[in-house]
């Protein structure tokens, strides 16, 4: 049956964790249940699973074994975060490596767009923008799926990154080895322009893209052939020296069949091409298109490092897949937050503060608690009364 979120009071009452999730209240609604393997019950269901994968992320834990340490000996961990009756070590790494990952999926996939509902958007005026690019996550030599190369193995996250709103769209999982341009056609919808950087050139794509009417900003090599068929007038002064129609490649190899925008500029005496079929803008503001791509490098050095994706919790695909989904829910539930608290956009010292605030009311939770057993007998109710957060009906 359908689960749903019903938190009271969050400006008043709700602590900071709780007013973090609180985005996620109403997603439970319609998410595909989570089934118990065999008659055994869930000892550990997907709220909880969500939440101390977000709990992980947030707090920089190193490992899943630190997660499951904290969770027993942290107060306000074992009674905010983990299940009532705790969690055995055995029952957690079955539910990261067997469980989750389709209502992992759907939880990111809502929140995504109630995010883009909900944040404010930059350089509306060129468009939808839609950074495309690969990312490689470290394995070790176990992971036998991950290949990559013969003394070492990696994993590999093909990501969709909204320029505008600054948060993660759409995302793709495969082995290191994988290539990246096929998953350019899935990542990009019709009225958003794909931009992307030198590995994505292929004159093949370039012409199914155009086929398909989807617009794309892409770097190409600076050798690559150009047969001009319009030229177009340069401002003088300007960082660009070339604007044209052209087809691209060499003919009866690789030359396109559909002609398409070439752009030519310098920056710091360094030389850009891009590949375009974007004909309604100016060539400087096909420039700075391409210079925002550089975004989605900064979101992934970002989330690698201060989300701590990069500490492996389980070795298994479905694992992995289970901690890359709840590190981009993590940043998305953080977009929010920094929005809705500051009217800005994620920053480590934002994060930071939310740590402390959540560090504080940890330390308050653990001197209120009752001492006397009797006292302790439904120490679960007592978070959901105190805290007026997570109570699932």
């Amino acid at each position: 049956m359908p689960r749903a979120f019903h938190p009271q009071d969050k400006e008043q009452d709700a602590p900071s964790f709780h007013e973090l999730c609180q985005p996620v209240e109403n997603i439970f609604i319609g998410m595909p249940p989570l089934e118990a393997r065999g008659n055994r019950p869930l000892q550990m269901n997907f709220e909880h699973q969500l939440k101390a994968l977000i709990f992980y992320h947030l707090e920089e834990h190193t490992s899943g074994r630190h997660l499951l340490q904290v969770l027993e000996e942290d107060e306000f961990a074992r009674e905010v975060i983990a299940p009532p009756d705790g969690i055995k070590k055995s029952s957690f790494f079955e539910a990261i490596n067997s469980r989750g990952l389709e209502q992992l999926t759907y939880v990111f996939q809502e929140l995504q767009a109630k995010a883009a509902k909900i944040l404010p958007r930059e350089h509306a005026e060129l468009g939808n923008l839609v950074a495309i690019d690969g990312s490689l996550i470290d394995a070790v030599l176990s992971m036998y799926w991950a290949d990559y190369r013969n003394d070492c193995k990696k994993a590999k996250v093909h990501l969709g990154f909204d320029i505008n709103q600054s948060i993660p769209s759409k995302i793709f999982f495969t082995d290191g080895k994988a290539d990246e341009r096929p998953f350019v056609r899935q990542i990009l919808l019709s009225g958003q322009t794909g931009v992307m950087d030198r590995y994505y050139q292929c004159h093949k794509d370039f012409d199914l893209w155009q086929t398909e009417e989807k617009s794309f900003a892409c770097r190409i090599r600076g050798n690559t052939k150009k047969t001009c068929i319009k030229s177009n007038t340069v401002k003088p002064g300007s960082i660009v020296f070339y604007d044209a129609m052209v087809l691209l490649g060499t003919p009866g190899v690789n030359q396109t069949e559909k002609e398409l925008r070439v752009v030519g500029y310098r920056i710091d005496d360094k030389v850009y091409w891009i590949a375009t079929n974007r004909y309604d803008l100016s060539a400087e503001e096909i420039a700075t298109i391409y210079k925002l791509r550089w975004n989605i490098e900064i979101f992934f050095g970002w989330w690698k490092r201060h989300l701590k994706v990069y500490h492996l919790i389980a070795r298994s695909k479905h694992g992995l897949m289970v901690q890359i989904l709840g590190g981009l829910i993590t940043y998305l539930l953080l977009a929010i937050y920094c929005h809705e608290h500051y009217k800005e956009k994620v920053s480590i010292k934002r994060v930071r503060e939310l740590r402390i605030k959540i560090q504080n009311e940890a330390r308050y939770l653990e001197n209120d608690l009752p001492t006397h057993p009797c006292q302790q007998t439904d120490l679960y109710n007592l978070k959901e009364q105190k805290w007026r957060s997570y109570a699932i009906t």
